[in-house]
């Protein structure tokens, strides 16, 4: 089964546990376990290449004008999936499986659990049964849609002033 997923990709690099990876027919680049995780394994630790104020889309907020770049930077290839399969504490600053992760799967996090509003919006067509299909950031995420995913501390401090709304 791993063949004919990783066939359609073309391997770009390697990096321990993961490789980049690069759709053969879009050109899109993905970042693909090559070890398997359980659910809750911490997969690596990351840091702060630069901090910025303003976010990008290579961003990840970790705190109120804070905008992180990933280190190490390969992270940067975790896509967008409305049924992520690892994510992002921004807390411990580690990279956590969400579910069990097998050699060859895409690695993909919900980018609403750690960016409030986006600086580049998109449309998502991840085809999942609960994909929100636009997405903004998790200012935009009703409670029940927030409640599907776990979010960063930071996202949740933001969320609590709305709740008591």
């Amino acid at each position: 089964m791993i063949q004919a997923v990783t066939s359609a990709y073309k391997m770009l690099s390697k990096h321990g546990f993961a490789d980049i990876m690069q759709n053969s027919s879009t050109g899109e680049k993905s970042l693909h376990a090559t070890a398997f995780f359980d659910a809750g394994d911490t997969i690596c630790a990351f840091g702060a290449n630069k901090i910025l104020d303003t976010p990008n889309y290579l961003t990840v907020q970790t705190g109120e004008d804070k905008h992180i770049t990933l280190d190490p930077e390969f992270l940067q290839y975790i896509n967008h999936s409305c049924n992520p399969n690892v994510f992002f504490n921004t807390t411990t600053m580690e990279l956590v499986a969400l579910k069990e992760i097998q050699p060859g799967d895409e690695m993909m996090f919900f980018y609403p659990s750690t960016e409030w509003k986006m600086e580049q919006p998109f449309d998502c067509f991840c085809g999942t049964h609960q994909c929100l299909h636009r997405i903004q950031g998790a200012f935009y995420l009703s409670k029940e849609e927030a409640g599907r995913y776990r979010l960063t501390d930071f996202i949740l401090e933001k969320m609590n002033p709305r709740k008591k709304k």
